[in-house]
């Protein structure tokens, strides 16, 4: 076991479910998905702390096996503290090569929310 696979935690991706309100609108309700691990690492760049400053929450930098290919705007939330977390970045854009013997890809992400309605 590596250290990576010892750093990484439970998480359940959180999917929007849409469905019909009956009188011509809908409903939005958020639903657990796949379950997947994690390594969530809390960003603390420079330019992570000046984004704090003007309201942008928590960013994380997000690594999981490249068989989790995470993508702008999915949800998910850590099992252990139940924290929620939305991707603004794409899975294809950081990964390691096909040939490396360390099996990761990495996205950023931001502490999140579900609005409540919907």
């Amino acid at each position: 076991m590596s250290l990576l696979d010892e750093y990484m935690e439970d998480c359940v991706m959180v999917d929007r479910r849409t469905s019909s309100d009956g009188i011509g609108g809908y409903n939005t309700s958020w639903v657990d998905g796949a379950d997947f691990k994690a390594a969530i690492v809390l960003n603390n760049s420079l330019e992570a702390k000046v984004a704090e400053k003007q309201g942008v929450t928590g960013l994380y930098t997000i690594t999981t096996e490249k068989i989790m290919n995470l993508q702008y705007h999915d949800v998910f939330r850590r099992l252990k503290d139940g924290k929620i977390f939305r991707v603004t970045s794409k899975g294809d854009d950081d990964k390691t090569p096909e040939s490396a013997t360390i099996n990761m890809r990495q996205v950023s992400a931001e502490e999140w929310e579900i609005p409540s309605n919907g």
